[in-house]
Order: structure tokens, then sequence, then C-alpha cells
């Protein structure tokens, strides 16, 4: 498989491989984001905690959706 994904990196454009890495970037960001903002104790912004919870589940479903999204646009 990792050998499939490497060939599948050979293939692909400059062009392509630089919004493959974008992608996993914002994945990250997002679903860290999502962590941060569910877990840190000193958070900046005044927000009851269920509203906190709710809005870093919601990065966090996001960043899977996405990282579904590059799963799927990588086999190519």
């Amino acid at each position: 498989m990792l050998e499939q994904a490497v060939k599948n990196m050979q293939k692909k454009s400059l062009k392509e491989r630089f919004l493959l890495v974008m992608a996993i970037l914002f994945f990250v960001v997002y679903f860290v984001l999502g962590l941060f903002i569910i877990f840190m104790s000193n958070f900046p912004l005044d927000m009851a905690m269920e509203y906190r919870i709710a809005f870093g589940v919601l990065l966090i479903v996001y960043s899977i959706i996405r990282a579904i999204r590059i799963i799927k646009d990588n086999k190519d």
C-alpha cells in the first residue's frame, strides 16, 4: 500500500503534490484547532463550555471529512 502511494505521488505534477500537502496541512490544522478549543483551560474567548465542545467537535468532524476527500482524491 505504501509503495502504491509513493508511485501515485511520483505520477502527480508539482502543482498536484503541492495541493496535496496543503490539504493535509489544513486537515491537521482543523483537527488540532478543534482539540485546542475543547481542551484548552484558558480559552481567550468567553464561551460556555457546551459551545466550546460543540464548536470543537464541529471542527474535528470537518477535518475528518477533509481527510476522506483527500484519500478519495489521492486514489487516482
